[in-house]
């Protein structure tokens, strides 16, 4: 076998479906998508570790490594790092199979083109121009599952104790422009239990629909709250967020509503951690408990995942600014650079393709930037792992 060429490997990588969905009727392994990886990964000399999820039996995450030929050369070096599932999609949105590569109006169409799948086509195309024989600190190459649900894979990662490099490049769609430090996220669901009962007769009954107004009133304190009392400049967004995203409740007219429940969204800034947000939300909800115990309960719709913070003076933020030749950025999406970060190395996010076509039907890569973002990943491992001194 011999490494495909670098649109054979796009299309292999699309073709195979590996949606992550907390709908466990969409919800599928990853495990097609790996095994093309693993095989790739090892025609370049890597030595690839698969691991199957302890607690997402049928996910899989892919670590491959590539030492330096000098065994005295095996501290630090580069982690290109990438998620192998995607969201679900609309089917009758696409204009064109989500599975099939497809090739019009000069892009790139598929399911996973640049979220993310096609990043590790770029990856192992630059790797593959590279000798060996030069190469001067460890390379790594990085596959998760879950990202788009739970983010278990690269948690379970980030417990890895013998995995210690020294630069990590996320490669998410951000048209190859360095993120520094990104929101986080929480998703909580407060569900307030009544007593349901006839509508004849209110004072029978506790209606979970009237106190759920009260409690939107609190939630909307609170995001007034902290739009005023945090904020970061990077952001365009400068504030952390509140959204009240989905609410439900009761089932008929005639019925004292018995149960209601309010989905809210709150991306956190670096430096509000996870803990003080969640003690804010029920410090604001407290009232509401008092006044009818044992009514209100706030749960996670996931794990929270908390804001990841860099340096703009890092060494490799400066790297990726001097290849780029763009400066470094804040986002307001999340992604796995918080748990990667826990390994102790300089972390960035960047890679191919614009945000604003993840999670979209008709997703796609525009062709003419290609060739400058497989430059600048071909640079950027040159410059980690082959003592390049300076990047052409």
């Amino acid at each position: 076998m011999s490494l495909p060429n670098f649109l054979d490997m796009y299309k292999r990588l699309i073709a195979n479906p590996s949606v992550s969905a907390i709908d466990k009727s969409l919800d599928l392994s990853n495990k097609a998508v790996i095994d093309e990886l693993a095989n790739w990964c090892r025609e370049l000399n890597f030595e690839v570790e698969i691991t199957e999820l302890t607690h997402s039996p049928g996910k899989f995450n892919l670590l491959a490594r590539r030492e330096p030929l000098d065994k005295n050369l095996s501290e630090g070096g580069l982690m290109l790092a990438g998620h192998t599932d995607t969201v679900p999609f609309d089917d009758i949105r696409w204009n064109s199979d989500p599975f099939e590569l497809t090739e019009k109006d000069n892009k790139l169409f598929g399911l996973g083109s640049i979220d993310m799948k096609g990043f590790f086509a770029f990856v192992l195309n630059a790797i593959r121009q590279l000798e060996h024989s030069q190469q001067t600190t460890p390379l790594m190459i990085l596959a998760t599952a879950d990202e788009e649900t739970t983010m278990a894979g690269a948690q379970q990662v980030a417990q890895h104790t013998s995995l210690k490099p020294k630069y990590c490049v996320i490669g998410e769609p951000t048209d190859m422009v360095p993120v520094f430090t990104h929101k986080g996220h929480m998703s909580s669901a407060i569900r307030i239990t009544g007593r349901s009962g006839h509508s004849s007769d209110p004072e029978k009954g506790l209606n979970a629909i009237e106190i759920m107004q009260q409690v939107i009133t609190q939630v909307l304190q609170l995001k007034e709250e902290l739009k005023n009392k945090y904020s970061v400049e990077h952001f365009a967004v400068p504030h952390p967020t509140l959204n009240l995203g989905h609410i439900h409740g009761g089932d008929n007219a005639n019925r004292i509503c018995g149960c209601c429940e309010l989905h809210i969204d709150i991306r956190p800034l670096p430096g509000l951690s996870i803990v003080e947000l969640e003690q804010m939300l029920l410090t604001a909800l407290k009232p509401i408990n008092e006044q009818y115990p044992g009514s209100v309960d706030v749960i996670d719709l996931h794990d929270p995942i908390p804001a990841f913070s860099g340096r703009t003076d890092s060494g490799l933020v400066k790297l990726a600014e001097k290849l780029s030749k763009q400066k470094a950025i804040a986002v307001n999406y999340c992604t796995e650079a918080p748990f990667l970060q826990q390994l102790g190395c300089e972390t960035i996010v960047m890679g191919p393709g614009s945000i604003a076509q993840a999670h979209q039907p008709d997703e796609h890569l525009a062709m003419d930037k290609i060739k400058p973002s497989q430059e600048i990943i071909l640079n950027l491992i040159q410059t980690c792992c082959f003592n390049k001194e300076k990047a052409s």
